[in-house]
């Protein structure tokens, strides 16, 4: 152990060292990927100067997700003290269905959830856990809408034709989710939005009335805290309002954006946060742990023991229920997510968290002033988002994304909303300053400058 450990200092020693000069790999185009690196597996062992040239190798052609010239994600930068829990985690190794095989690591994690019901305004009655990813979390509430809906289908199966309701531009997982808990994706009904990518709950209202009238059971309504390309915010106390007069579950994915809720002066973005059965917030995304750390929250936690909970006389030999976190799961063995959320929450309490989130959006609103007061630039966004969606002098988003990227220089990615495609820039690595948010608009201009013949076919990377 003691010489891997070392092996790991190494690599990461040189790797910080090359990221100062390089914050963007060297690209390798996938059809040349296996004969660039040794990937292959065989018989007879390498040396360790053998081994350790390899996995240097590996480590350094991987995407930068760190650095200053990653904007493509919904994540980004990294957190010493959050890293150092996900270290121990490993270490520990630690799973997190009983107390008798994570002790203390069970506490950290009810501490966690604890702390996140009380900020949203819950009662003692309210719990949560964590999840491999916001697909997951966004999967449980539609397992738990469903159960909620009927009591015959966790035993008889589904005995009527139930309706999600979301909007267009929600996460992706959404129709995914219906078909894995047998709703179906044609039963996923999308809400119509606004200009700015939120739901119209008026149009919400109409849906539900009508789907009733035609026999149809709705189950749950989805709404978004960060759409994944705007970072919009649908209304949640109009949507709880309707879900109330037809007892449907509401669920807020605020997977992206959902941590506003450590910041006073934008958790009015998700304002009625309090009425929603469910939440979901990913800790990997605004708050910089490392992934995954994926949280959902309920507001009656008997939900969670009725969709989740199964006897297993062979685990849940010791305590009670309430320290054996895989009656409150989808899985069974469950790595230790939580503890580099609570190294890094630990480190600079809430006050600290607060900071990051605020960060951000000054971040972004450096983003927006540089691209409205440059006539090169046309915006596509709007204020209290972390997302800046713009297009520069006309060349299709794509192109620029995609020569960025061939060419080592920058990688963002590029989204779309109605009949627009724009470049989408997401200020959500903490760790950049304005500058480098200033550096990143200098960098894509001086590309473009240099390289002008590239965008000549620019038509060619055009949606088709």
């Amino acid at each position: 152990m003691k010489n891997a450990l070392d092996l790991f200092q190494r690599i990461t020693h040189d790797l910080l060292n090359d990221e100062k000069v390089n914050p963007v790999a060297k690209h390798i185009p996938s059809s040349e990927l296996f004969d660039t690196i040794d990937l292959s597996l065989k018989k007879d062992p390498l040396s360790e100067a053998e081994f350790e040239k390899v996995v240097k190798e590996l480590v350094f052609a991987a995407p930068r997700t760190a650095t200053k010239g990653f904007f493509n994600q919904l994540f980004g930068g990294r957190n010493d003290k959050a890293i150092l829990g996900e270290l121990l985690a490993v270490m520990l190794n630690n799973s997190m269905y009983t107390y008798k095989a994570a002790g203390g690591m069970i506490g950290v994690e009810k501490v966690i959830l604890r702390t996140i019901c009380n900020m949203i305004g819950w009662d003692e009655n309210s719990d949560g856990t964590l999840a491999p990813g916001g697909s997951m979390t966004n999967f449980m509430s539609m397992l738990m809408a469903r159960d909620h809906a009927s009591a015959k289908v966790i035993q008889e199966g589904m005995q009527q034709r139930m309706l999600v309701y979301t909007s267009k531009v929600s996460h992706y997982s959404i129709p995914k989710n219906a078909t894995f808990c047998g709703i179906g994706r044609k039963n996923v009904r999308y809400i119509p939005t606004d200009s700015e990518g939120r739901v119209v709950a008026a149009q919400l209202a109409q849906m539900v009335e009508q789907d009733i009238a035609n026999g149809g059971l709705p189950v749950m309504v989805n709404l978004t805290a960060g759409t994944t390309v705007l970072g919009s915010f649908d209304p949640i106390r109009p949507v709880s309002d309707i879900c109330k007069k037809h007892n449907l579950w509401l669920h807020v994915d605020g997977a992206y954006c959902g941590s506003v809720i450590f910041s006073k002066k934008y958790t009015h973005l998700i304002d009625g946060i309090e009425l929603v059965d469910s939440f979901s917030v990913n800790a990997h995304k605004m708050l910089g742990t490392p992934l995954s750390c994926s949280i959902i929250v309920v507001k009656d936690k008997k939900q969670l023991y009725n969709s989740f909970s199964n006897d297993a006389s062979y685990l849940y030999q010791t305590d009670h229920d309430g320290f054996n976190l895989g009656k409150t799961s989808l899985q069974c063995g469950r790595r230790n997510d939580a503890l580099k959320f609570w190294t890094l929450w630990k480190s600079v309490g809430t006050s600290g968290l607060e900071k990051i989130v605020d960060h951000q959006f000054a971040l972004a609103d450096t983003a927006r002033e540089y691209v409205r007061n440059n006539k090169d630039y046309t915006l596509y966004s709007y204020d209290d988002t972390i997302a800046i969606c713009f297009n520069y002098k006309g060349i299709p988003a794509r192109a620029i994304c995609t020569l960025l990227y061939e060419q080592s220089e920058l990688l963002v990615g590029y989204g779309s909303f109605n009949e627009d495609e724009f470049i989408r820039l997401i200020t959500i690595n903490a760790q950049n300053d304005h500058q480098d948010i200033l550096n990143f608009f200098k960098t894509l201009e001086q590309f473009v400058a240099d390289n002008a013949a590239l965008f000549e076919g620019a038509d060619l990377y055009k949606s088709t």
